[in-house]
């Protein structure tokens, strides 16, 4: 079984106004942490609407595509804006994630990275936030339900902040898991332990750490409360919301992960994915500001998911 890893130049053409920390040189510092795995990048398709339209309403689809200028920012919400190239960047992300499903459901993978960019899991079924358009890991997972039958999806996510977009997506879908580690409280105001899904549901597993928590602590609470929550659960596909602003140095979180750290989570997740789900496993990069943190922890992470994947 292979590693794949899927981009697109087209991502990098997703402007924001200057100083704004989610530029296009995250892409480039990602990238060059794929190339130190010496994985093949495959060219990520552009998603059909049908593929965005699984994680979002027909209306927040259409007011975006409206709102793109031609030319110029148009702004979302303070944090978040489009450019001329953002739609085809979105569009990409989507599509990244859609074929990285294709390829381990069919075996063509066992496992796959996806280095693009906006990010996506702040993006709700109906409002685009928090430098995200559409969610890429949302559109995924019923892709993966829809085309291939592989019925209970679940989303981790490890990035800095909370996954405010999928969790609200899934809440009410006992068939859909959503699992974080992030600081907590800080943005976007969710993702405390007691937000569990509609009713009480137990698909929604939030574990938060606290302002300069560490390594010790994030590896500690995927082992308690993230990785047995998964593991009974029984996922058919594991998705990855793989942000690396947790890391110490990066400017807009206060943990304290370094890229070993990545690394441990990668492993211990994949480990129930190899038990509960084929060893089908998709990751999908979110956030990660430090870009030589970036670098250095998406090639950490990929070369997790290469251990995974087996010869």
């Amino acid at each position: 079984m292979v590693f794949r890893v899927y981009s697109h130049p087209d991502c990098a053409e997703h402007r924001t106004p200057a100083g704004h920390p989610e530029s296009p040189d995250r892409l480039h510092a990602a990238l060059r942490g794929v190339d130190k795995l010496g994985a093949d990048v495959e060219e990520a398709p552009l998603a059909d609407w049908t593929s965005v339209r699984r994680a979002h309403g027909a209306a927040l689809v259409s007011a975006i595509r409206a709102a793109a200028p031609s030319e110029g920012l148009a702004a979302i919400d303070p944090d978040t804006t489009l450019s001329p190239g953002s739609l085809d960047a979105a569009r990409r992300a989507v599509g990244a994630a859609v074929a990285a499903v294709d390829a381990v459901a069919t075996g063509e993978a066992r496992s796959a990275f996806c280095a693009v960019r906006p990010p996506g899991h702040h993006a709700e079924p109906d409002r685009a936030m928090g430098f995200c358009v559409f969610n890429a890991a949302v559109a995924a997972a019923y892709h993966a339900r829809e085309a291939h039958g592989l019925t209970r999806v679940a989303v981790v996510d490890f990035d800095v902040h909370h996954g405010n977009g999928t969790q609200a997506a899934f809440w009410e879908d006992p068939d859909a898991f959503y699992g974080s580690i992030h600081q907590w409280p800080f943005y976007p105001g969710t993702g405390g332990a007691g937000e569990t899904g509609a009713e009480g549901g137990g698909t929604i597993v939030n574990a938060p750490l606290s302002h300069s928590d560490g390594g010790p602590e994030a590896r500690a609470a995927i082992r308690r409360d993230i990785a047995p929550a998964l593991d009974a659960f029984e996922p058919d596909i594991v998705i990855f919301s793989a942000g690396f602003d947790a890391h110490e140095a990066d400017p807009l979180g206060g943990l304290r992960l370094d890229a070993s750290d990545f690394a441990a989570i990668t492993d211990a997740l994949c480990d129930v994915a190899a038990t509960r789900a084929a060893g089908r496993v998709v990751s999908l990069l979110e956030g990660g500001y430090d870009l030589a943190a970036l670098s250095a922890c998406v090639h950490a992470h990929g070369a997790a998911l290469q251990g995974g994947a087996g010869a």
